[in-house]
């Protein structure tokens, strides 16, 4: 890994997680990459869940944040659509 990656884990849910069929994702993103990025990142390879792009909420180690906080080597992000109640 160059000095320019860091390497996070992403938790999916919902329709992230019904997406990818897997509870979580380990990227490597370049240093200084926001957390929205992730989500471009994931919507790129997954364009349905585009209608989830601007609902989203960005958690980063346990911690809501803003889509522009930047990630850290080792950071676990979490996206998190809304969820419907049943």
């Amino acid at each position: 890994m160059s000095e320019s990656a860091i390497t996070v884990t992403v938790k999916l849910f919902a329709a992230y997680q019904e997406a990818y069929g897997v509870p979580e994702l380990v990227l490597e993103v370049p240093h200084g990459t926001p957390v929205q990025a992730v989500c471009d990142r994931l919507i790129v390879e997954h364009p349905e869940l585009t209608k989830w792009r601007e609902l989203t909420r960005f958690g980063i180690n346990l911690i809501f944040v803003e889509p522009d906080t930047l990630l850290q080597d080792g950071d676990e992000v979490v996206l998190i659509p809304p969820v419907s109640g049943g």
